[in-house]
């Protein structure tokens, strides 16, 4: 037992983490030193603090390193803490004033101090254990990895939800911009070539009417009728793309009209049910809308369902939205419907996307988001 247990790969690699522990720890135990003294000292200087911010930010770098180490040569899955700001956008003494209330950073700058004593120690248990105790060294290497492993559990991985959640909320903030510039760019591409194209027509239409209303008054007539239609068409595509942006309806009546009309366009019967004491904030009122409408779109394109039902309550500090059909099923994330984009954006605002869907149906869509409340109309 105990010579298969030896000769286990594992053991090895931990032979391997401990064995380099002693020449690791004495780098990282130099560098603690030099860079928090030197800063310290220099602290009443104009390159002290920059020069402990630096140290800092090396920290990190060395923290991520002996990560690295644990997950190859322990074994361990260790998660790496939220990054600091790239780039001070703020100004360079906030983006420094951060650096130097990292947490991450002075965890790692302790576990870099206290490693020397300790590499010193398993190092050398583990040199005298593969000369003379090699009875019980896999027994003796499992308990000082085990330790190594706590470690790096309390010093290196993420001290708790706190900071995991800015990681997810850094994270988020991209899915947001990156959502807010393509709807820029769609609301760009949709006034130059609707709207904005056949206004140019129009106007170019009235040019030429004008120019034929004395010598053929008839064709300049026509020409007005025409461009009168053109007039209506360019009105109902601008309503069109504000009802992209943000549906009067639903400023002016709340969630329940504004569904009801979306309800209206879908190519199935839809039942509306919105229990709803009070309207939610503006942001989120927006939110639910284009779920709403943009769920019941893929109903007319891809369910082939004969009903379909909008359900929209408050639970809590939630408010829940279910849209259901009786079509064929078979709805994902991954097939291009627009349903893995909807996740992200209610995951964005921390809300929850989940979707039922086996093949032949029925289709359940449940959306969650935090209730926020309604802020007060300004007076006038």
């Amino acid at each position: 037992m105990t010579a298969r247990i030896a000769f286990d790969r594992l053991v090895w690699k931990e032979i391997g983490h401990l064995l380099a522990n002693f020449p690791i720890a004495l780098i990282g135990f130099v560098y603690v030193v030099f860079m928090v003294s030197v800063g310290a000292g220099l602290s009443v200087t104009v390159v002290g603090l920059p020069l402990l911010a630096a140290g800092l930010v090396g920290a990190r770098l060395l923290g991520r390193a002996e990560r690295a180490r644990a997950r190859l040569l322990l074994g361990m899955t260790v998660d790496e803490p939220s990054p600091l700001p790239q780039t001070p956008r703020d100004g360079l003494l906030p983006w420094l004033w951060a650096v130097l209330r990292d947490p991450v950073a002075w965890r790692t700058l302790l576990y870099g101090f206290i490693r020397l004593p300790w590499g010193v120690l398993t190092f050398t248990v583990t040199l005298v254990g593969l000369i003379i105790l090699w009875p019980v060294l896999p027994y003796l290497i499992r308990g000082l990895a085990n330790a190594d492993r706590a470690m790096v559990r309390g010093l290196l991985s993420p001290s708790d939800e706190l900071e995991r959640r800015i990681a997810e909320l850094e994270s988020d903030r991209g899915v947001v911009v990156d959502t807010a510039a393509a709807d820029l760019r769609r609301i760009e591409r949709d006034l130059h070539d609707g709207a904005q194209a056949r206004l140019v027509a129009l106007a170019m239409g009235l040019g030429l009417a004008k120019e034929k209303l004395l010598e053929d008054p008839q064709a300049a007539a026509a020409m007005v009728d025409e461009a009168h239609g053109e007039v209506k068409l360019a009105l109902q595509e601008l309503r069109d793309l504000a009802r992209g942006i943000h549906p009067a309806v639903l400023t002016d009546r709340g969630l329940d009209a504004a569904l009801s009309a979306v309800a209206s366009r879908c190519t199935v019967p839809v039942t509306v049910t919105v229990d709803l004491a009070e309207r939610p904030a503006e942001a989120i009122e927006g939110i639910a809308y284009f779920t709403v409408s943009e769920l019941l779109q893929n109903v007319s394109k891809h369910s082939r369902a004969r009903s379909a039902a909008v359900e929209v309550w408050r639970a809590g500090d939630r408010m829940l939205i279910q849209v259901s059909d009786d079509g064929c099923g078979g709805a994902r994330l991954d097939r291009g419907t627009g349903m893995a984009g909807l996740a992200e954006r209610l995951g964005a605002v921390d809300g929850l996307f989940v979707l039922e869907s086996p093949a032949g149906g029925p289709t359940t869509v449940t959306a969650e988001l935090p209730w926020r409340h309604r802020a007060p109309a300004p007076a006038r």
